[in-house]
């Protein structure tokens, strides 16, 4: 038997595939590699990646040497544009129904009224039967006023222009109709079905100031960064390194000031949101946002009063401070306390990141939800020669006087154990004599239990939970975050996936 035929003569050599360094010469202009022709040889060429800046796989196109394409960079914003709309959108109800229950005003005596007066139709009875005619023909005239004070009502006081004067905000006969009713709503998702079943309101009323909050959004988000790097252009000096790390008090300072400095020119969107959010949909005074911001600079003051007014200066800044200082300093602490000895990264251990901006944005709710709900009072307030707003929930009658005045007021003025239950007893049909063994009888069931479980709940002497409407929503939407990145990745995944 003969040995298999050598195959040394079918071999060829392949081409050079692996190539990174371009080979160059001095003396001759190096051409550029061509392709090879061989079928059995396939050439790799890597390039740097770009950033990922394609939005539905559309601006690719615009990092090209050519130049950037007028048409496609068109639709790229016209998709981003569409993309940031609808994301608020989807946000908006939540956001409504936080904003109206941070303004709603709750008065401590809220479900102190009077409702024991008999109805009409009760009263007409009593004066057709029998009983009460012989009464009415037998009666004393010396003691008219007391006859008819127990059979009809007492009249309510009335003031100089003849309206009855308004004894608690829970009367019905007092209450104006495009009011939601107050303490009617103990959460978000609770304020949210109110308004879209209100009658004045109606489900649309959810969306109210969405092009505004999408503008704020958009404006924030751009001008931010860009004053950020304004800041540290300025404020660098450009000898150093660009292996020189700042110090901690300068990477603390400018990004503090260049959030300090966007939502104080923001500031006037954030006024003309708050004030389309909460006035009535049947009595509106701003037909949009544009509308809104000519009449607040026309009757209030002018941009010096939109800007520089002590009511919405002062909220402005500290809302806008406190937020970035909690977010650049606990999270480094809560991230070195929970994990000690470890160097915790978004990139290398996102589940403990998620779980230490979770704890960080908690606390940073509990220190800034106070401000903002006094800032979103003082801003649903009117100043100047403008009329009071006609809103859609309950606001204080007198107005506020700043930001102390404010957060006394709410703590020592207002209850937080909602929703309010309204108790009301209706006079039964009979003689006074019935009536009065059932209104013993009712006193007598009532005694201290019913006391006892009025006065049980401390919420209801203070305006504590009032600083606090739309924490649960918060606290919540983070929950979900978390847990979504725990679901899409763990710490023992492939970390340097997106350098490939």
């Amino acid at each position: 038997m003969s040995g298999p035929a050598s195959l040394r003569d079918l071999y060829n050599d392949a081409p050079t595939a692996w190539s990174f360094v371009p080979s160059s010469n001095n003396n001759s202009t190096p051409s550029p590699p061509s392709p090879p022709s061989s079928s059995n040889g396939v050439a790799y060429t890597f390039t740097s990646r770009p950033p990922p800046n394609s939005i539905f796989e559309l601006s690719p196109g615009l990092t090209e040497p050519g130049g950037a394409d007028m048409r496609l960079l068109l639709k790229t914003l016209v998709a981003s544009a569409f993309l940031q709309y609808t994301t608020t959108a989807i946000a908006m109800p939540w956001e409504v129904g936080k904003l109206l229950l941070q303004v709603q005003w709750v008065p401590r005596d809220a479900a102190e009224s009077d409702d024991e007066e008999p109805v009409v139709e009760e009263v007409v009875e009593e004066v057709l039967s029998d009983d009460s005619a012989e009464d009415s023909y037998f009666a004393d005239p010396t003691n008219a006023n007391a006859s008819s004070t127990a059979r009809y009502p007492v009249q309510r006081p009335a003031d100089e222009r003849g309206y009855v004067i308004r004894k608690n905000v829970l009367e019905e006969a007092t209450q104006l109709d495009y009011l939601i009713p107050i303490g009617s709503a103990d959460g978000v998702w609770g304020m949210i079905k109110k308004v879209g079943r209100f009658r004045s309101e109606g489900w649309l009323s959810l969306w109210k100031g969405l092009l505004t909050s999408c503008l704020t959004e958009v404006a924030s988000s751009t001008l931010q960064p860009l004053i950020l790097a304004f800041l540290q252009a300025l404020f660098t000096p450009s000898t150093l390194s660009p292996y020189h790390q700042p110090s901690s008090s300068a990477s603390l300072l400018l990004p503090v000031a260049s959030q300090l400095i966007s939502g104080f020119v923001l500031s006037p969107l954030d006024l003309v949101r708050t004030r389309l959010i909460v006035q009535s949909s049947r009595h509106r005074r701003y037909s949009g946002p544009i509308d809104a911001l000519h009449q607040i600079i026309r009757d209030e003051g002018g941009f010096r009063g939109i800007y520089f007014h002590p009511h919405l200066l002062l909220p402005t800044i500290i809302d806008s401070t406190l937020r970035p200082i909690i977010s650049l300093t606990f999270t480094p602490f809560l991230a070195g306390w929970m994990f000690p000895g470890q160097l915790i990264a978004p990139d290398t251990h996102p589940i403990a990141w998620g779980v230490v901006e979770f704890g960080s944005s908690v606390v940073g709710l509990l220190a800034t939800l106070p401000f903002e709900t006094v800032r979103r009072r003082l801003q649903a307030q009117t100043r100047g020669r403008a009329l009071p707003l006609k809103t859609c929930v309950e606001t204080r009658p007198a107005p506020y006087n700043g930001v102390v005045d404010t957060l006394w007021h709410i703590l020592t003025e207002e209850r937080s154990d909602l929703p309010i239950e309204r108790r009301r007893t209706r006079a039964t049909k009979g003689d006074k004599k019935g009536k009065g063994k059932e209104r013993d009888g009712a006193d007598q069931k009532k005694g201290p239990e019913d006391d006892e479980v009025e006065g049980s709940s401390w919420w209801r002497h203070t305006g504590l939970g009032q600083l606090y409407r739309g924490l649960g929503m918060r606290v919540g939407a983070g929950a979900i975050m978390v847990i979504l990145a725990m679901v899409s990745g763990g710490d023992d995944m492939d970390a340097g996936w997106a350098e490939l």
